[in-house]
């Protein structure tokens, strides 16, 4: 069976981070520049840092695509840190500054521990949400393969810090553009510019804030995923893979949570046959996956992340090397990172629903899927 897979390596300030995506089926159009426009929307949104101003992502695709088409061969990709000339001569004498206090919220304690480490660089140095600009790459590569099915994933933010939206009532697609024309990805305009004040508040506080965003796939077709084993239900790889995004603290599909309290007659989806005789609902609060099989249903998928851990105000810590007590030190972050989030959103969901896709209908080409 054909399985669709992808790694990255690199680190958050080395010369560049790089994905391998194997398994990808030959025979699909792979257009650089919808790589690139994911690459740009990633690195957007308000109440990103200092490192925005340095990095001006692009990708070099370096094997697996001939000819603007994909071969059937591994997919390399190369995504140049442009911040790595700043720490070129340190980093090769190894004079890299080392980190002792690790940050509450962040990979460093743990990871000191796990790799039994005296310094949390190297934890930093890949535990970073940096990593994600190769996630957003393999995801736009993903994206190419679901567009030959009419498969559209899109993202927006719902909301920043204490600041909700109220979500209009119209088209996916209508939802995303608007999310397009807001730099915090939020249809809402009212709830966006509250949302910036946050931001502003945060940033002059010292602070960092958290947010949720909603991912939605239409023209996913019924039959993605299985019930029949744990590990192939469709809302479960969902979920893990959006889970596995820095900072994503909760992830829910459909209406999850709130069904919760709701009784069952409120909650399940009814069905209905219209009068060409196709079955048809009226509602998707299970957001489009029921028993970890997709319905037909657009997917919906929110996702809850927590305030971003490097804060200007020091949080209290331990220094590793004495065993006393210490204040974490600033490393440049951004204040707020949940509208960069939801493009690293799609990404994930995109890169699941291809591998669900090419394991459902097989083969080693777009033609031989599509047969």
């Amino acid at each position: 069976m054909t399985k669709l897979r992808f790694l990255t390596a690199g680190e958050s300030h080395g010369p560049a981070l790089t994905a391998i995506v194997e398994g990808f089926p030959a025979g699909v159009a792979i257009g650089t520049e919808l790589i690139n426009r994911d690459l740009r929307r990633r690195q957007g949104g308000y109440g990103r840092g200092g490192r925005m101003d340095i990095e001006q992502d692009t990708v070099a695709i370096e094997g697996g695509v001939l000819a603007a088409y994909s071969t059937g061969s591994p997919i390399a990709l190369r995504i140049e840190n442009r911040d790595w000339p700043n720490w070129r001569d340190r980093w090769v004498a190894g004079d890299l500054p080392r980190i002792t206090v690790p940050r509450p919220g962040h990979a460093d304690y743990a990871g000191m521990v796990k790799y039994g480490l005296n310094d949390a660089r190297p934890v930093l140095e890949r535990a970073s949400a940096r990593e994600t600009a190769a996630r957003v790459a393999v995801g736009a590569i993903a994206k190419q393969l679901l567009a030959a099915f009419k498969v559209e994933v899109i993202g927006y933010v719902r909301q920043i810090g204490d600041v909700e939206a109220a979500i209009p009532d119209i088209t996916p697609k209508e939802l995303w553009q608007r999310a397009e024309d807001s730099d915090v990805r939020c249809p809402d305009t009212d709830a966006a510019s509250r949302m910036r004040e946050a931001i502003d508040a945060a940033r002059q506080s010292g602070d960092s804030l958290g947010g949720t965003f909603v991912i939605v796939a239409a023209g996913v077709p019924a039959g993605l995923g299985s019930y029949a084993q744990w590990d192939r239900r469709l809302d479960g790889r969902l979920s893990a893979a959006v889970m596995s995004i820095p900072a994503i603290k909760g992830v829910e599909i459909g209406e999850g949570f709130a069904s919760a309290g709701l009784p069952g007659t409120k909650v399940h989806d009814e069905l209905f046959t219209g009068d060409d005789g196709r079955v048809y609902r009226e509602t998707n609060r299970a957001g489009g996956i029921e028993g970890g099989v997709s319905n037909g249903k657009p997917i919906v998928l929110h996702a809850a992340m927590k305030p971003i851990p490097t804060t200007l105000t020091p949080l209290s810590s331990v220094n590793m090397e004495t065993a006393k007590p210490a204040s974490t030190e600033y490393q440049r972050s951004d204040v707020c990172a949940a509208p960069a989030a939801s493009v690293v959103g799609e990404a994930m969901v995109a890169w699941t629903l291809a591998e669900a896709l090419v394991e459902k209908y097989g083969g080693d080409s777009l033609a031989e899927m599509k047969r």
